[in-house]
């Protein structure tokens, strides 16, 4: 195939961000630090099994038909109560939400509205990388704000956008970031929404893992300071209830989620029906907020398990970030020491252990000494264990710079 034909967008011979994240391990002690995967015994699978049966009980063969692109009005309105309740989003109706396919595609379709080639906006660094992966395809000129412990450097943000006032989007994983672990300070978020007034941007808050808080306090949303709709709120089911449901939800002006419905209409024109409303009757008839209450209490385990080994094991000279809830935390070793060379040239073949390397959360690929470690996805047991080869993998990577 000649590449020619392919869209610049595309730019065949340059591989997707995404690809070979999680190396392949069939070692039978393997232990992988990988994948943002919530823990499969958590999943509330038999009440996700009767709520399809009374979707379909309701709604008969309809159920299965073509239906309209905003979705089934009921779940929206459930949204909406929720991000007024839990995301202390104000004034929020069934028209201010929108059903996605995944809060992947609500990154995608929001990056589809605003840039054109060349558009500049801001991202952490370093950021959730399949963000990057979506508006890479995009083409735009990215400007890049340093994560620090309580968030993005509102500082630097701001020096940014004096420099750079054409800036038109800012991306933020504002609560238990991917893959940083931190979350932002609630003045930041006040701080956001004052700069996004000031210089006339969009701002996009992503955040799936905002209801897993194990310790500490819940914060506003950044969309609770917004003034004049400049905020679009991002969530997700991915993380609450199951993957494979594959809907996101977003909270946004409707002037903005107008636009939105254009995008998605053209892409998919809706998202599954069956799907919309069977997690619409799993609400109605069982309480989300009981089963996250059970997710966080395990959570809170395994979380402070990786809390715990990193300070025993990991060698002076790295350090790793503390969360309060999420997926993840963040470790930074020694410049010297480039973290994909080591995944597949120790970590993998000699210690049997994975985590996913730096390179790929920045925009321009040019950080290479730090790791996303997910601890959401094993035992407390298996934490320990892998967290003891791989400090024993940097103490030796330490001794070679």
């Amino acid at each position: 195939m000649d590449n020619k034909l392919f869209a610049t967008r595309v730019q065949p011979e340059v591989p997707s961000r995404l690809a070979g994240l999680f190396p392949v391990m069939n070692y039978e002690d393997a232990i992988k630090f990988t994948a943002g995967a919530p823990a499969e015994s958590l999943f509330p699978a038999k009440a996700m099994q009767q709520a399809y049966l009374d979707a379909m009980a309701a709604e008969g063969n309809h159920t299965f038909q073509y239906h309209t692109v905003d979705g089934p009005v009921e779940l929206r309105e459930r949204l909406a109560q929720r991000a007024m309740d839990k995301m202390q989003i104000e004034n929020v109706t069934a028209e201010n939400v929108m059903l996605t396919a995944g809060g992947q595609q609500g990154i995608d379709l929001v990056a589809k509205a605003l840039l054109n080639k060349g558009d500049a906006m801001v991202v952490e660094a370093p950021t959730y990388v399949g963000a990057l992966s979506s508006f890479d395809m995009y083409e735009p000129t990215y400007y890049e704000v340093e994560l620090e412990n309580d968030g993005l450097n509102t500082d630097q943000l701001e020096a940014t956008l004096k420099q750079h006032p054409e800036i038109k989007f800012l991306y933020t994983v504002s609560d238990f970031h991917n893959p940083g672990g931190v979350t932002m300070s609630l003045e930041k978020r006040q701080k956001v929404v004052e700069l996004a007034n000031k210089y006339n941007f969009i701002v996009l808050e992503d955040t799936p893992y905002r209801d897993l808080r194990y310790t500490g306090k819940s914060l506003p949303s950044i969309k609770h300071f917004d003034t004049e709709g400049r905020v679009i709120f991002l969530s997700s089911f991915s993380k609450v209830l199951m993957p494979t449901l594959r809907t996101g939800w977003l909270v946004a002006d409707k002037t903005i989620i107008q636009q939105l419905y254009k995008l998605k209409e053209a892409a998919d024109l809706e998202v599954p029906n069956i799907t919309a409303q069977a997690i619409n009757h799993f609400l109605a008839n069982n309480s989300l907020d009981d089963h996250i209450t059970n997710l966080n209490k395990e959570y809170l385990v395994r979380m402070q398990a990786m809390i715990d080994a990193c300070q025993k094991y990991l060698p002076e000279g790295v350090s790793a970030t503390k969360p309060e809830g999420g997926f993840f935390t963040w470790v930074t070793v020694n410049d010297a020491i480039n973290t994909t060379d080591l995944l597949y040239n120790e970590a993998t073949p000699k210690q049997h252990i994975a985590y996913v390397p730096s390179k790929n959360f920045y925009a321009y690929k040019d950080h290479t000494n730090g790791m996303r470690l997910n601890f959401t996805g094993l035992t407390p047991a298996e934490i320990d264990d892998g967290m003891k080869r791989l400090g024993t993998l940097l103490a030796h990577a330490g001794q070679l710079i």
